[in-house]
């Protein structure tokens, strides 16, 4: 595994902090998190070694960046074979207040043309800012996936006052995807706990807070209340699994 061996120049730092990160996670296996790092680093080190004029240094940067780029490449192998064989795990954190964690941000790289199918499973999809939340993520479907035919929901029935709106706001979106000829089946379960998503090409996400870990924004005109990426998020995990032969929820 390559070690850092980086000077400590200012010009430097970002690249030994990102590079001692990536290997720290390696040594850990949590490789697709290392992965990230040796990526960021790299490119990090490949700006040091284009405003570098000393030509020692820069051959000894060209050299460890050899070494880096090799070990991401391994580990990019590791995780493809992990993929086929249908082992694939990753995690991301939420932070609490942390941003740039819209819909699109987290789903796009596994949606494709070949979705066509997908099920999610949710027990809170009752109040208004949940089927607001549940609406822009059949959005993001349709925009990112054009294939996309059919929409499982399982969710829980608003016991009290709100069951109304609950019902008539599912109708609406299911009346809305019709438009684009998509189906949208919602089934009712009153013993739902957990949160999960699944494509049919294989991804199963599941995130600790379902669709709802967005927070409210300051007001009607603070940044964050179109542009989710740009919204506050509760803290929370996701972890993302692929496996070639997914059950239906």
């Amino acid at each position: 595994m390559a070690k850092s061996g980086l000077g400590q120049d200012p010009e430097s730092a970002n690249a030994v902090t990102m590079l001692q990160r990536a290997v720290k996670l390696d040594a850990e296996y949590k490789y697709p998190q290392a992965l990230i790092c040796y990526q960021e680093g790299i490119d990090l080190l490949l700006q040091v070694m284009k405003g570098t004029k000393d030509c020692t240094k820069k051959s000894n940067l060209r050299d460890k960046i050899s070494g880096y780029m090799e070990r991401a490449e391994n580990i990019k192998k590791y995780l493809a074979q992990e993929k086929e064989d249908g082992k694939y795990h990753k995690q991301i954190k939420i932070e609490e207040n942390a941003t740039g964690f819209s819909y699109e941000s987290l789903f796009q790289e596994y949606l494709n043309e070949t979705v066509t199918e997908v099920w999610i499973e949710d027990p809170y999809i009752r109040q208004i800012h949940q089927l607001h939340n549940f609406l822009r993520f059949c959005e993001i479907l349709i925009k990112r996936s054009s294939k996309v035919k059919i929409i499982h929901l399982l969710t829980s029935l608003d016991k009290g006052n709100g069951k109304e709106q609950q019902i008539r706001g599912l109708e609406e979106i299911k009346e809305s995807l019709k438009n684009h000829e998509v189906l949208l089946e919602v089934e009712y379960s009153p013993s739902i706990h957990d949160r999960e998503i699944r494509f049919n090409n294989g991804w199963i996400i599941k995130i600790g807070r379902g669709l709802d870990y967005f927070k409210r924004t300051q007001g009607r005109f603070s940044l964050g209340y179109f542009d989710f990426d740009l919204r506050p998020c509760h803290e929370t995990t996701v972890d993302i699994f692929h496996n070639r032969h997914t059950k239906k929820i």
